[in-house]
């Protein structure tokens, strides 16, 4: 029937002229119709290098000149990795720029001996792309550069079977050490809790995944050479098994094993995004780089430095630390009326205890029992807890900074006095049953505890030195 149809459409054109369609034709398998082509390659490869930098699919869609949905579909089908190398091609292939270039020389019945001195091609490839990557739908050649990119790129493709298609006893392996159970020494299987179906979202909770041995694929590849070291058939690389799993297509693994991945994610994050990540809150004013020299030395009271310390059921307490005297407040963060009762709202208030609102209010109260001259700066981790820190520095007159992201050295004092506070509260409990009182209690222990840093005297003497120091009056010097 396709025959007859193209010889239909055909007729009118020269008996010489068909025979040369054809045997181009017969050069490359039949094409799907296209519908609308696909954009260039060109304009792929500037959006895969745009997902490199860490801006989202969104954005770099709209930046090369796509829709919205195209660019989640090209992330998403393609597992957040790029499918296609981001090098620029050779000189060898027609770019799509030339292409728009022949196609406009063509529309003004330029010759093609012309069109290739113009571009600088061989007159032979300018004939070949004129007659092979034309549009012939309506049985005449008409040269658009959009189809004929589109063209081209189909034929330039080289589908190599993953390995794990067509090895069952390596395929085999591979998944076994993905989904394997937990057993017991006699043998049985541990049955861990019953997780939902996967619906191909990207991160599941963690509280719903299944237990499982789930090796990572890195120990996968090394331990096949380990297991068969004298067959070189059950050899893959870490790479090729994380690709089976993440771009759509492969058929090699069932996609539901992303979920046996430690991360659990079905995409590749970008590593510039992780890095990237948007912090409104952090304007240029608040930045770790405009925070007074006099806090670094140590040497002048009332520079802080704060973070959370988390529990389960997003339950935290707030830590700040002087730096010169290494004394600790704990600002106390209790649920809010209707955690646990009412379901959680879009843009609603946090009831955990640790929203922006409620921290602002806990802080506040905390700093404000303080001397206003030991109240000079306040040095914070990057969470979204402090992002009410405007408010927080009107009222309590405290100037607000923000450390670096990855970067918390910048705040020594506070993650080592964390690291202390660990023995009152250790990892994994609920941190929302100790009271006000209690953290007072354990403030003053830690604070009447002798530090090395301070000629093994105490947090609360030094800090009682500095409150003195504050109170009396300035003494007049004689000649």
């Amino acid at each position: 029937m396709a025959t007859k149809d193209w010889s239909a459409k055909t007729s009118g054109v020269l008996e010489g002229a068909r025979r040369q369609w054809r045997a181009d034709r017969a050069l490359r398998p039949p094409m799907r119709s296209p519908g609308r082509p696909e954009p260039s390659r060109a304009v792929q490869r500037q959006f895969w290098r745009l997902i490199a930098t860490g801006i989202n699919s969104a954005e770099a869609a709209l930046t090369v000149g796509v829709s919205v949905p195209v660019g989640a579909r090209w992330f998403r089908h393609a597992g957040g990795m790029a499918p296609i190398s981001l090098a620029e091609p050779t000189g060898r292939y027609l770019s799509f720029a030339e292409r728009e270039e022949i196609a406009l020389l063509r529309a003004r019945q330029v010759g093609v001996r012309e069109i290739a001195r113009r571009t600088g091609r061989d007159p032979g490839t300018i004939s070949r792309e004129l007659r092979r990557n034309a549009a012939t739908r309506g049985g005449k050649q008409e040269y658009r550069a959009l189809v004929a990119q589109w063209k081209a790129q189909q034929a330039a493709k080289r589908p190599k079977t993953a390995k794990l298609v067509t090895n069952d006893r390596l395929r085999g392996y591979v998944q076994e050490r993905l989904a394997g159970n937990i057993r017991r020494p006699d043998g049985r299987v541990v049955v861990g809790p019953e997780p939902p179906a996967w619906k191909g979202l990207n991160k599941p909770h963690r509280q719903d995944r299944r237990w499982a041995l789930a090796w990572s694929p890195e120990q996968i590849s090394h331990r096949l050479k380990v297991d068969f070291p004298d067959d070189e058939s059950m050899r893959i690389s870490h790479e090729a098994i994380y690709q089976s799993l993440f771009i759509q297509g492969r058929g090699a693994l069932e996609r539901e094993l992303v979920t046996c991945l430690r991360t659990g994610r079905a995409l590749r994050r970008p590593r510039a995004r992780a890095q990237n990540r948007p912090h409104g809150h952090v304007t240029a004013d608040v930045v770790f780089s405009k925070r007074p020299a006099e806090a670094a030395d140590r040497a002048v009271p009332g520079h802080w430095e704060g973070d959370l310390i988390i529990g389960t059921g997003r339950s935290a307490i707030g830590t700040i630390v002087e730096r010169a005297s290494r004394s600790t407040l704990l600002v106390h963060l209790p649920r809010l009326e209707g955690y646990g009762q009412s379901p959680p709202v879009k843009n609603g208030p946090a009831l955990a205890g640790y929203g922006a609102v409620a921290m602002n209010v806990a802080l506040t109260a905390s700093m404000m029992k303080l001397p206003e001259q030991l109240r000079r700066t306040l040095t914070w981790d990057r969470g979204k807890e402090l992002s009410a820190h405007a408010q927080f520095a009107l009222e309590t007159g405290t100037k607000v900074f923000f450390a670096d992201p990855h970067s918390p050295w910048q705040r020594p004092t506070n993650e080592n006095t964390n690291g202390l506070l660990r023995q009152y509260f250790p990892k994994g409990t609920d941190l929302s049953r100790w009271s006000a009182d209690d953290l007072e209690a354990v403030a003053l222990a830690l604070n009447n505890r002798p530090r090395k840093s301070l000629g093994w005297r105490t947090p609360a003497e030094v800090f009682a030195e500095q409150l003195c120091s504050i109170q009396q009056p300035g003494v007049a010097t004689t000649d």
